[in-house]
C-alpha cells in the first residue's frame, strides 16, 4: 500500500508518518509512506506510481491543498483523499474533489484511528491462493486465476487465465478441500470443477468458459448448476 503525506511543515509531517505507521501494523498492513513538502514533487511521483492513499494539507505557504487535490483528480479517480486542516471551511472545495474525509489539527490519537479504521476496511482484501507442489518445487497460484481444474491420471491439471497448465499430484477431493468452499468453485462432473468467475454462460449442459472452452455438467448436476450459477451472478452484481 502506497501512502503520502503532503505537508510544508516537516514535524507534522513526521508525526503524521508515525502514527499512521503504527495504525496499519495494528492491521497487520504493510504500507510505503512518502513524505512531499509541496505539490509537484507529489504529483511527479502520483503519475509515475499511483498512491492508494494520500493525507493532504490544505495550507502550504504559496500552494492550496484543494488546488493539487485537483490536479491530482485530473488523472486519478480513486486515490483516497484525507484533507487535514486547521479548519473545515473548505467542506465544499473537500466534497468536489472527493476528499474522503477531513482530518482537523491538532487531531486525537482516537480521531486518527477511526480514520485508519474505515480506510482499512473500504481496502480490498487480498485474494486467497494455493501453494501447488510441483516438479522441482512450489508454485503460487491465486484463486481468482484458475479457469478450472481437472483430475487426470492421478493428478490434477489446474489451468489458469494466463493459458498455462500446472500439474500436481493429488486426489481430486484434497485439491478441492484445499478451495476451503470458496463460492467461486462449481464441481461440474467427476473430477473437474470450475471457477464462476471466468464462466461466460451456461447452457444447461455445459459451461462457456472466458477462453471458449466448454467443460460439460454431469446430468445430475445439471439443474443445481443452473441454480448456483444464477446465484454467483445476482450476488456479483450481474443480473
Amino acid at each position: 500500500m502506497r501512502i503520502a503525506i503532503v505537508d510544508d511543515i516537516e514535524s507534522e509531517r513526521k508525526e503524521l508518518h508515525q502514527r499512521v505507521s503504527a495504525r496499519l501494523e495494528c492491521h497487520a498492513i504493510s504500507a510505503e509512506i512518502f513524505e512531499y513538502n509541496s505539490g509537484e514533487p507529489f504529483l511527479t511521483a502520483a503519475k509515475q506510481n499511483k498512491f492508494a492513499l494520500v493525507f493532504m494539507d490544505i495550507y502550504m505557504g504559496n500552494e492550496n491543498g484543494i488546488d493539487i487535490s485537483k490536479k491530482l483528480r485530473s488523472f486519478d479517480k480513486n486515490c483516497l483523499i484525507v484533507l487535514t486542516t486547521t479548519s473545515t471551511e473548505h467542506a465544499l472545495e473537500g466534497f468536489r474533489v472527493r476528499a474522503f474525509q477531513y482530518l482537523v489539527k491538532p487531531y486525537t490519537e482516537n480521531e486518527l484511528s477511526e480514520i485508519i479504521d474505515e480506510i482499512v476496511s473500504k481496502l480490498p482484501v487480498p485474494d486467497k491462493y494455493l501453494d501447488v507442489r510441483v516438479v522441482g518445487g512450489i508454485n503460487r497460484i491465486r484463486l481468482c486465476d484458475i479457469l478450472y481444474a481437472e483430475h487426470y491420471k492421478h493428478c490434477i491439471h489446474i489451468h489458469t487465465v494466463n493459458g498455462k497448465t500446472t500439474v500436481t499430484r493429488k486426489t481430486f477431493s484434497d485439491f478441492v478441500a484445499e478451495l476451503n468452499g470458496d463460492e467461486r468453485f462449481f464441481i461440474c462432473n467427476r473430477g473437474i470443477i470450475i471457477n464462476l468467475e471466468h464462466a461466460k454462460d451456461y447452457d444447461g449442459s455445459a459451461f462457456t468458459m472466458d477462453n471458449e472452452e466448454k467443460i460439460s455438467v454431469s446430468r445430475n448436476t445439471a439443474k443445481s448448476a443452473r441454480a448456483v450459477f444464477g446465484d454467483f451472478l445476482f450476488k456479483r452484481g450481474q443480473v
